[in-house]
């Protein structure tokens, strides 16, 4: 197979991994608070996460049983049916059935991100990765603006109910074509995998602040994160406005943003960057601290919005250098999904209880609660400092 039809593929199956994402992070908070869901409720939705977080406790099964082919479009057309019954439902009180079906929608999305990144592995050949992580990259993006600030901006026009049942068509399409993609024979020796190198790295004494530092110097952004989209909801700004400014210019910044920081790291190091971007990463915060406490032009939320996003890529490029350095070689991708892991842990069980900050505080006192929330990873960052600047394990 060639490289250019090994591209379409990967961007027609990475933009299937992008769109749920974007679906579930962006438009269920605003979909549900519309209809009046309390916001301690909308905040226990982070929750509903964790099945990407914890999907390395299932990915050996995936990865060593049934063709990827099989996975991916068994966790398509759960994905659809689930987008097909969500709007048939009362979305004012949602009950037993309407989490089950949110849970069964981030289940088969972190299902088929194993299947997808897996298949993505085994298609590349020898010195095509940097295309095919561009492809994948820019594929999982598009499907999540277009998941994400496209269906709230189009909500505006048609309303969500129409929307969530064109995105349930679209996900039997993109199951259909998953089916269609080209097998990639695999040896049996490719399906195992040795865990006590692993281990025996996890186990090491210096571990423990690294772990500490990987759970804390997010904390703060992800707490303000999942109360974003209620903010706006309750200050009255339109469908239009949170899909065009909030998520979709929000999106390109963070872009911006990550392109911004991997420049600063290296110029300036991982310890610079982690120290500086973490400083504006925990100031954006302030951001929306005075929108919600200072009587302010009605404009100023987009400001407010546009930093955060901006400062949210930078910083994320610094932390994101952070993890890859303290991984070795030879069992890199095991030891990032275990960090990732613990920072996106960290991120679904402070936020699940966001909404009932929110709830006891206010707004402006919960945002102000965020930035202090920050300050721990910053300080982690000095005792730290002999492992951040030294070169990857090897």
């Amino acid at each position: 197979m060639g490289l250019r039809k090994k591209l379409a593929w990967i961007g027609i199956l990475y933009f299937a991994e992008g769109l749920p994402f974007g679906i579930a992070y962006d438009v269920w908070p605003v979909y549900f608070r519309l209809h009046g869901v309390s916001l301690r409720e909308i905040g226990f939705m982070s929750l509903l996460s964790l099945p990407w977080t914890l999907k390395l406790f299932w990915a050996p099964a995936v990865d060593r049983w049934g063709a990827r082919q099989q996975w991916m479009v068994a966790a398509l057309c759960t994905l659809g049916l689930s987008s097909l019954l969500l709007p048939t439902l009362e979305p004012s009180r949602p009950g037993t059935l309407v989490w089950g079906l949110m849970l069964a929608f981030t289940l088969a999305s972190a299902t088929q991100d194993i299947a997808i990144d897996a298949y993505a592995i085994d298609l590349a050949g020898p010195g095509e990765a940097g295309a095919i992580n561009g492809v994948r990259v820019t594929a999982a993006r598009l499907a999540l603006l277009l998941g994400g600030g496209g269906l709230i901006t189009a909500a505006g026009f048609w309303g969500f109910g129409p929307l969530f049942l064109l995105t349930g068509v679209l996900f039997w399409a993109l199951a259909f074509l998953a089916w269609a993609s080209p097998r990639v024979p695999l040896p049996a020796e490719r399906r195992t995998s040795p865990i006590r190198p692993v281990l025996a790295w996890l186990f090491r004494k210096e571990m423990l602040p690294v772990l500490a530092f990987t759970l804390l110097f997010k904390l703060g952004d992800s707490t303000l994160g999942r109360m974003v989209k209620p903010f706006w909801v309750d200050r009255g700004y339109s469908l239009e406005e949170i899909g065009v400014i909030s998520v979709s210019l929000g999106t390109f910044l963070t872009i911006a943003g990550a392109l911004l920081g991997g420049w600063f790291v290296s110029r300036f190091g991982v310890f610079a960057g982690l120290l500086w971007l973490g400083l504006l990463q925990m100031a954006s915060n302030l951001g929306y601290v005075a929108v919600a406490a200072l009587p302010l032009p009605r404009e100023s939320i987009y400001l407010a919005s546009a930093f955060e996003s901006l400062t949210q890529g930078m910083g994320t490029s610094a932390f994101l250098s952070f993890l890859m350095g303290q991984c070795e070689k030879e069992h890199a991708a095991t030891q990032y999904a275990l960090l990732s892991a613990t920072f996106a842990l960290s991120r679904d069980l402070v936020g699940a209880f966001s909404g009932l900050g929110v709830e006891q505080l206010g707004y402006a006192a919960y945002f102000s609660v965020t930035t202090v929330l920050a300050l721990p990873g910053l300080a982690l960052l000095l005792p730290l400092r002999r492992l951040v600047s030294r070169p990857a394990l090897s």
